[in-house]
């Protein structure tokens, strides 16, 4: 069947099937296309629901109402195991290997509209990093673009992090932006005050998630005449972790501590967004529009399984393997529901693989639309599978070629799922340069234990193939080997192994990774209430506490000593602080040295330690880390007649 046959089809079956709303004028009667409502969870795991019957401790009533409603997909599939990858796939139909938006940089100040090969790597590293893009090009014809020019209303509600302006929602075909934030989380907190520029709460400790449906549901009744698509993109359940504290009390009577999901603020942050969900049904049914929009609900990437709240991982992906930031199942299978009245039977199931790319395509080749001149995607229409029709789909592939350094981490990768089978090339992984691959059956190891690439040595060369080909397609800027690795500081065995922290193993691990607390990375900063990662030479820090800082144990300080620093980040307020002893009781006040900064480039600042500090001397350069990435380029510390600097190109110079 081909693809144009098939849109014909399904236009006049739509026609037939969908409850019609007719709209007249003096020259003609229309039919009304139904609404389209996305709603995309951010860091929410393929085991944090009710939906797959994986959780004990989660409560989602109102998504599993929402399944109910029609087809919840047991292998839906983010296009990355991090944010923005997935968010630019889901609004363009491509690949991240395609626009070159691989990491979540949609924030930072740097304007990168091209992909570009890495410059260096650290020599535990077998492979050098490519440099991602930071903006959603408008080279791209976006959903909003293609819905707005056939008459629907768009709005945008919640996250974005796809750059600010002038690439921010509204110039990307959504007509409204709330709350207008270019950040990855919710500006300092889920509960007021929040640090929203120009948005502020009604009332005092408002949670964010609560304001979010009460706009969306105002805009859906202010759009109930026409046409409209809304895209809910939720701030939960990504970090900062915090939640309203009636909701973490009541989770945490009931946490059982043999359970690998036992993190109360966690089902705390889930229930606030289960409710959002279902504020938005009820309106839906409060304005007889249920009958006639199509939603759709899944996740940007896997469940989180590297930060610590409530002395515990905010969740836990069991069955699956890995999390957020990994290849494995665990990062990149997600929650999906897809409700299309007249089209899906409420209560079924598929288990067809689908990928972000593939929203974009369905939505128009249900909707009757055509894509513009010269468009293409790399996705494909699953409205078959809508049907209830089983298919073998095209291959999937994945594309991420970083290393973050979380648990069950991998060095720069690509996959393919082919039916039940999935191969992972880890990029120049292997002997002299060449890749190494990971070949998993799905169907007999969900956990990907155990890896066949030996055993079936023809099939994994055959799926490589297909690696190759999509690649070449997509003119993806790849990881190319690194000149400067060195095989005595590498250790493979710790591929795909979390390791406990401040072991020898785990600074190799982290080390080969790039995400570390190990003097060998960080040349004896360490990092607090924060995870910390240098990517092509800088610092970068990911708040995961209230007050993340930067800890130095310089010695004695002279009263006269200057920490000079070059960093960027999108606001905040941060101190330097010094004591005694890392023991040492309160501060005066004037044992810190503050500061304020603004959005934008690189600013160097000059912080003055006012008053001596005899013998064990600790420094604390505390960042506005809470948010959003703080990156350090370098650190200078004068004290005492001499100057030592920090540079995580070249590492500590005396």
């Amino acid at each position: 069947m081909t693809y144009c046959f098939l849109k014909s089809v399904v236009g006049a079956f739509l026609v037939l099937c969908l409850p019609l709303v007719v709209l007249s004028d003096a020259a003609a009667t229309t039919v009304q296309r139904p609404n389209v409502i996305f709603i995309l969870a951010d860091d929410l795991g393929w085991s944090d629901t009710t939906l797959y019957g994986q959780t004990k401790f989660h409560q989602t009533p109102n998504l599993q109402r929402l399944a109910d409603r029609g087809m919840l997909f047991t292998r839906g599939y983010s296009a990355s195991p991090l944010c923005s990858p997935t968010r630019s796939a889901i609004l363009t139909g491509l690949s991240p290997a395609r626009t070159g938006i691989t990491t979540p940089s949609g924030h930072v100040a740097e304007e990168i509209l091209a992909a570009k090969v890495g410059a260096r790597a650290a020599p535990q590293q077998k492979a050098v990093m490519p440099v991602s893009v930071t903006r959603l090009k408008h080279d791209y014809r976006t959903l909003a673009e293609s819905l707005r020019d056939a008459g629907y209303a768009t709005g945008h509600l919640g996250k974005w992090h796809l750059g600010p302006e002038p690439y921010s929602a509204l110039q990307q075909g959504f007509d409204t932006d709330l709350p207008h934030h270019p950040g990855p989380g919710p500006a300092g907190s889920y509960v007021a005050p929040w640090k929203f520029q120009d948005f502020t709460e009604r009332v005092p400790g408002e949670h964010i998630e609560d304001r979010m449906a009460a706009e969306a549901s105002a805009w859906i009744e202010q759009h109930q005449d026409q046409p409209f698509f809304l895209n809910y993109w939720a701030f939960s359940v990504h970090a900062p972790f915090n939640a309203k504290a009636e909701l973490v009390e009541k989770h945490r009577q009931r946490v059982d501590p043999n359970d690998q999901q036992r993190c109360p603020t966690y089902a705390a942050m889930l229930e606030s967004f289960d409710n959002a969900v279902g504020t938005i049904l009820e309106t839906l049914d409060r304005l007889q529009l249920s009958d006639r929009t199509i939603i759709v609900f899944t996740s940007d990437n896997g469940g989180n399984m590297y930060n610590e709240v409530d002395g515990t991982t905010p969740t836990s992906n069991r069955p699956l393997r890995g999390g957020k930031a990994t290849l494995f199942e665990g990062g990149t299978r997600v929650p999906t529901v897809v409700v299309w009245p007249g089209l899906t039977v409420p209560g079924s199931r598929s288990d067809v693989p689908i990928l972000s790319e593939d929203y974009y395509p369905t939505l128009l080749d249900g909707l009757g639309l055509s894509e513009a001149e010269g468009q293409q995607f790399d996705g494909t229409s699953f409205l078959p599978e809508l049907r209830g029709e089983v298919r073998e789909r095209p291959p999937l592939f994945q594309y991420f070629p970083h290393n973050p350094g979380v648990p069950d981490w991998l060095p720069p990768a690509v996959s393919v799922h082919r039916g039940d089978w999935k191969l992972i090339r880890i990029f120049h992984g292997g002997d002299d340069g060449a890749h190494r691959l990971l070949l998993f059956d799905l169907a007999n190891d969900l956990g990907e234990q155990r890896n066949l690439a030996a055993e079936q040595p023809q099939l994994a060369a055959e799926l490589d193939g297909l690696i190759e080909l999509f690649l070449q397609r997509t003119k993806a800027v790849v990881p190319i080997p690194n000149p400067a690795f060195d095989p005595q500081q590498y250790d493979p065995s710790l591929e795909g192994k979390s390791q406990p922290k401040r072991q020898k193993a785990a600074s190799q691990q982290t080390a080969a990774a790039g995400l570390s607390e190990d003097a060998a990375i960080l040349q004896g900063w360490k990092p607090r209430g924060c995870v910390a990662e240098v990517n092509q030479g800088v610092l970068q820090l990911r708040g995961t506490g209230r007050e993340p800082f930067l800890g130095f144990a310089p010695g004695r300080l002279d009263g006269r000593a200057v920490l000079r620093v070059r960093l960027r980040c999108s606001g905040g307020s941060g101190k330097l602080q010094w004591l005694a002893s890392p023991t040492a009781g309160p501060l005066p006040e004037y044992a810190a040295a503050k500061f304020s900064l603004k959005a934008g480039d690189w600013v160097e600042l000059k912080l003055q330690v006012n008053s001596p500090v005899d013998k064990a001397g600790i420094l604390r350069l505390f960042v506005p880390a809470q948010d959003d990435l703080v990156e350090i380029d370098w650190l200078e510390l004068a004290n005492s007649g001499k100057t030592r600097q920090w540079d995580f190109d070249a590492g500590e110079r005396p």
